[in-house]
């Protein structure tokens, strides 16, 4: 099924018909995001921005009324992220006070990519860009419609200018 937004924009699967699970194993259906906008982040714990966690999760404080921030834990580079999904929950809790939705480990590359990633990279399934995840941290920004926006790379903050005036805008 194709579905046609008002921008003209034609794309096979809407974000709302996405479903994933959380680090505790239960399932999260993305329709529970519709209005708000959504901040999509592919994390590890053993990464050079891993401390971007503090920021994300001061970010979350602040907008939590209109934005969600939704965190993949991936071993795809470097292997930053070799915990369980227990160790993973202990040390963002621990070292972070993370509070934001975090899902259960993904692959963000290669021929084992997630849907979720899937949807995101690819021009085909979200109707907006093809794009490629090149590192941890990468941020994706998905309007309260459900619309790809923009991507952030790795070293953008996630409190950046452009992040702040995407949250702004009506």
């Amino acid at each position: 099924m194709t579905l046609i937004s008002g921008a003209g924009i034609s794309q096979t699967v809407s974000f709302y018909d996405l479903r994933v699970k959380t680090l505790e194993g239960k399932e999260f259906d993305f329709s529970s995001l519709k209005g708000k906008k959504v901040m999509i982040v592919n994390t590890a714990s053993l990464c050079g921005n891993t401390p971007q966690y503090k920021t994300l999760e001061s970010l979350y404080e602040k907008y939590k009324d209109e934005l969600v921030i939704i965190g993949f834990p991936a071993n795809n580079f470097g292997k930053q992220e070799p915990g369980t999904a227990a160790q993973i929950r202990e040390f963002c809790s621990r070292e972070y006070g993370v509070t934001f939705p975090m899902m259960e480990k993904i692959s963000v590359t290669g021929a084992d990519m997630h849907p979720v990633y899937k949807w995101l990279t690819s021009k085909s399934e979200n109707g907006v860009m093809d794009s490629k995840v090149t590192w941890n941290f990468q941020k994706y920004l998905i309007d309260e419609n459900g619309r790809l926006v923009d991507v952030l790379n790795p070293r953008d903050k996630p409190d950046s200018d452009k992040t702040l005036t995407w949250l702004s805008a009506k």
